[in-house]
């Protein structure tokens, strides 16, 4: 995914490259800076930003407000009723949202449930780390892991499971209040991320290159003024 993104970015900056040669070049009239020209900087990442994974409504949100912007500059919405329609349309997404993922994520939310459920039950044992204004790295090597609870506040955790054996599905719960969690996981391991975040933020760059029969990472994580990455 993260190929296919450069790839876009890469044929944006091309085409601009190639208009302003033509333009310099008497070849073309096209003016790159038209009245809103400015709102490509918020619509064209937004829109990349839809092939990336996880969580897609801030990039709606954003391409909305781009897209209504440059309506705007260009005298099609009055600014006024775009500042008045804002808010509205943007809690109108994030409801959408909210549903739509929790029809979706059905099964995710089993599984996690069901994964959660054989930890209190102590069939699946799991390590708790909390970072209070303070820092951890966390490394499971050569070591069988059964999952974690990964919270900062004020702090940051760093967890690293690239040597770490992962025989079979594992949960990690990750709250990061006023700070940040970096889980760093082994391609060999499917990565699945429930997300929950105000102010927040989380990031799913996991890389897998196993099969259908690997093990399974569920990844329950909130964020409030914070961040989780999931490298």
């Amino acid at each position: 995914m993260t190929k296919f993104k450069n790839i876009l970015w890469g044929i944006v900056l091309i085409a601009i490259g190639v208009l302003l040669a033509l333009k310099s070049l008497g070849i073309t009239d096209i003016d790159l800076f038209f009245d809103g020209w400015w709102t490509l900087f918020i619509i064209i990442p937004s829109f990349i930003g839809l092939f990336e994974k996880g969580n897609k409504t801030g990039n709606i949100i954003g391409i909305g407000i781009g897209v209504a912007l440059l309506l705007a500059c260009q005298d099609v919405l009055a600014f006024d009723l775009v500042w008045k329609l804002a808010l509205p349309v943007i809690l109108i997404i994030v409801g959408i949202s909210i549903l739509f993922k929790s029809t979706i994520d059905k099964k995710l939310n089993e599984k996690i449930k069901e994964l959660k459920s054989e930890t209190n039950s102590g069939t699946n044992s799991k390590n708790d780390y909390c970072a209070l204004f303070s820092g951890q790295d966390v490394k499971f090597s050569n070591e069988v892991f059964n999952g974690a609870t990964f919270t900062a506040v004020f702090g940051g955790i760093e967890c690293d499971l690239r040597d770490a054996i992962i025989d079979k599905d594992v949960l990690i719960d990750s709250t990061a209040v006023f700070g940040g969690v970096d889980i760093i996981v082994p391609s060999n391991v499917k990565v699945k991320v429930k997300s929950s975040s105000v102010f927040g933020g989380v990031s799913n760059k996991s890389n897998f290159t196993g099969d259908e029969t690997s093990p399974t990472v569920y990844i329950n994580a909130a964020g409030v003024f914070g961040g989780v990455d999931i490298k």
